[in-house]
Protein backbone atom coordinates (compact mmCIF):
# COMPACT_ATOMS: atom_id res chain seq x y z
CA UNK A 1 0.00 0.00 0.00
CA UNK A 2 1.28 3.55 -0.93
CA UNK A 3 0.28 7.26 -0.26
CA UNK A 4 0.51 9.88 -2.57
CA UNK A 5 1.75 13.09 -0.21
CA UNK A 6 2.13 16.56 -0.91
CA UNK A 7 4.63 18.49 1.33
CA UNK A 8 4.84 22.28 1.96
CA UNK A 9 8.72 22.92 1.75
CA UNK A 10 10.79 26.06 0.90
CA UNK A 11 13.96 23.54 0.79
CA UNK A 12 13.07 20.43 0.13
CA UNK A 13 14.34 19.09 3.71
CA UNK A 14 12.34 20.26 6.18
CA UNK A 15 7.90 20.48 6.20
CA UNK A 16 8.09 24.53 6.81
CA UNK A 17 5.86 26.20 4.87
CA UNK A 18 2.23 27.34 5.38
CA UNK A 19 -0.29 25.72 3.27
CA UNK A 20 -1.85 29.50 1.93
CA UNK A 21 1.53 30.59 1.29
CA UNK A 22 3.44 27.71 -0.08
CA UNK A 23 4.71 28.99 -3.32
CA UNK A 24 5.64 24.85 -4.37
CA UNK A 25 4.45 21.52 -3.37
CA UNK A 26 6.94 18.52 -3.39
CA UNK A 27 5.32 15.03 -4.41
CA UNK A 28 6.31 11.98 -2.60
CA UNK A 29 4.80 8.36 -2.99
CA UNK A 30 5.28 6.78 0.38
CA UNK A 31 5.53 3.23 1.02
CA UNK A 32 5.51 1.27 4.22
CA UNK A 33 9.52 1.42 4.10
CA UNK A 34 10.69 4.08 1.84
CA UNK A 35 9.27 6.89 -0.08
CA UNK A 36 10.01 7.84 -3.49
CA UNK A 37 10.39 11.50 -4.71
CA UNK A 38 8.11 11.98 -7.64
CA UNK A 39 8.05 16.13 -8.62
CA UNK A 40 8.32 19.63 -7.22
CA UNK A 41 4.79 21.51 -7.84
CA UNK A 42 4.60 25.28 -8.35
CA UNK A 43 1.57 26.35 -6.78
CA UNK A 44 0.03 30.27 -6.99
CA UNK A 45 -0.62 30.76 -3.03
CA UNK A 46 -4.08 30.89 -1.59
CA UNK A 47 -3.43 33.27 0.94
CA UNK A 48 -2.53 36.69 0.89
CA UNK A 49 -2.88 39.55 3.85
CA UNK A 50 -5.80 41.02 2.42
CA UNK A 51 -8.30 38.05 1.78
CA UNK A 52 -8.64 34.53 1.04
CA UNK A 53 -10.96 33.02 -1.39
CA UNK A 54 -12.28 29.59 -1.41
CA UNK A 55 -11.42 29.33 -5.26
CA UNK A 56 -8.22 29.91 -4.71
CA UNK A 57 -7.82 27.08 -2.22
CA UNK A 58 -10.03 25.14 -5.29
CA UNK A 59 -7.06 25.36 -7.56
CA UNK A 60 -4.47 24.16 -4.86
CA UNK A 61 -7.17 21.33 -4.68
CA UNK A 62 -6.83 20.78 -8.22
CA UNK A 63 -3.29 21.17 -8.42
CA UNK A 64 -2.82 18.48 -5.43
CA UNK A 65 -5.85 16.30 -6.36
CA UNK A 66 -3.54 13.46 -6.64
CA UNK A 67 -2.74 13.32 -3.43
CA UNK A 68 -4.21 11.38 -0.62
CA UNK A 69 -2.33 13.77 2.40
CA UNK A 70 -0.74 17.33 2.52
CA UNK A 71 1.89 18.05 5.22
CA UNK A 72 2.05 21.60 6.41
CA UNK A 73 3.97 23.40 9.35
CA UNK A 74 0.51 25.79 9.38
CA UNK A 75 -2.97 26.10 7.92
CA UNK A 76 -5.88 28.03 8.78
CA UNK A 77 -9.11 26.35 9.77
CA UNK A 78 -10.98 27.27 7.10
CA UNK A 79 -8.05 25.82 4.88
CA UNK A 80 -8.23 22.41 6.34
CA UNK A 81 -11.90 22.51 6.17
CA UNK A 82 -11.93 22.95 2.51
CA UNK A 83 -9.35 20.28 1.84
CA UNK A 84 -11.22 17.66 3.90
CA UNK A 85 -13.97 18.33 2.07
CA UNK A 86 -12.04 17.24 -0.97
CA UNK A 87 -10.67 13.91 -0.06
CA UNK A 88 -7.39 15.51 1.63
CA UNK A 89 -6.36 14.43 4.27
CA UNK A 90 -4.30 17.44 6.45
CA UNK A 91 -1.30 17.11 9.04
CA UNK A 92 0.66 19.00 10.61
CA UNK A 93 4.11 18.14 11.24
CA UNK A 94 6.96 21.04 11.02
CA UNK A 95 9.71 18.11 11.12
CA UNK A 96 12.46 17.14 9.07
CA UNK A 97 10.54 15.39 5.76
CA UNK A 98 12.04 12.12 6.39
CA UNK A 99 11.18 11.91 9.79
CA UNK A 100 7.27 13.43 9.40
CA UNK A 101 6.74 10.35 7.26
CA UNK A 102 8.00 8.25 10.03
CA UNK A 103 5.15 10.15 11.64
CA UNK A 104 2.47 9.85 8.90
CA UNK A 105 3.64 5.88 8.94
CA UNK A 106 2.12 5.45 12.42
CA UNK A 107 -0.76 7.28 11.61
CA UNK A 108 -1.97 6.22 8.40
CA UNK A 109 0.28 3.02 7.61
Amino acid sequence: MSLRVAVASTDGKYVNDHFGRAKQFLIFDLFETEYRFLEIRPNIPSCNWENTEENRHLKTVELLGDCQVILVARIGPGAERFLNEHGIKVLVIPNFIDEAFEELRQILL
